[in-house]
């Protein structure tokens, strides 16, 4: 599941060539040049064999056209709402580009009864899925991207200054393994107390973010240290430490910030 920025033919035709072909979900272009099926060879026919049929009318005049067959479907979880009734229109094609290759889609319009946003359009590379799992499939990659942005914030996803391929190989999922670690320790944590959410006053939430699951961690590491965190005396308001450890703590907190 992916952006309209990674609708592109050469990523589709190299995840349908793969020995465990991949099913890409996207956002498409409504003016997205769209094609029939090629027709079948005839015997003895010669040259090379033809990769698309007759053009298609564009999705945006699909969705223009009162004949357009619109089926009224009721989405659970619609960012961030319960519910909400859409309209869907599906069919199959061939999406086809001068020079590039042609891949067989399955296209799915999404159009909005009340007018709360524009007809959109989808595909998908599986041709016998179901379009209302279409597009509950798409929602789910908000999601993803979501945990990216907090990775590339919080753990350097992305930024990495690495010369070779090898390398970001290598560090790209340990970052992704890193996230994981840092989530399911703070959720283990967070079941016993809610405390380690942090508020403002001008911005309530009633889950914790990535960035309180992290804090949560680096606390819990901290403590382990002496158990200097776990609870100062109630008579004084000065504690004295190990000068090493001090020191080890303030290079702890200038590299993670």
């Amino acid at each position: 599941m992916a952006d309209r920025a990674y609708a592109s033919l050469k990523v589709l035709d190299q995840c349908r060539k793969l020995s465990d072909p991949i099913t890409f979900i996207s956002r498409l272009r409504l003016d997205a040049a769209l094609y029939e099926p090629a027709p079948p060879r005839r015997p003895g026919q010669i040259g090379r064999p033809r990769l698309k049929g007759g053009r298609l009318p564009n999705l945006s005049a699909v969705a223009q056209n009162p004949a357009t067959a619109w089926e009224p479907t009721k989405i659970a979880n619609w960012y961030g709402s319960p519910e909400r009734v859409v309209e869907i229109a599906s069919a199959k094609a061939v999406w086809y580009s001068t020079g590039l290759f042609a891949v067989r889609v399955r296209w799915v319009l999404i159009h909005d009864p009340e007018g709360g946003f524009k007809t959109q359009a989808l595909l998908c590379t599986d041709l016998d899925a179901d379009p209302e799992e279409i597009v509950r499939w798409f929602m789910m990659r908000w999601q993803l991207e979501v945990t990216f942005q907090e990775m590339r914030r919080h753990l350097g996803f992305e930024t990495q200054r690495q010369c070779s391929e090898l390398a970001i190989r290598r560090t790209t999922p340990a970052l992704l393994g890193l996230f994981s670690i840092v989530t399911l320790f703070a959720n283990q944590r967070m079941r016993r107390s809610m405390q380690a959410i942090r508020k403002a006053a001008w911005y309530r939430k009633s889950r914790p973010t990535f960035a309180d699951a992290l804090a949560l961690v680096r606390k819990e590491l901290w403590a382990q240290e002496e158990q200097t965190f776990c609870g100062l005396p109630s008579a004084t308001e000065t504690v004295k430490v190990l000068r090493a450890f001090v020191e080890r703590l303030t290079d702890a907190v200038c590299y993670a910030a």
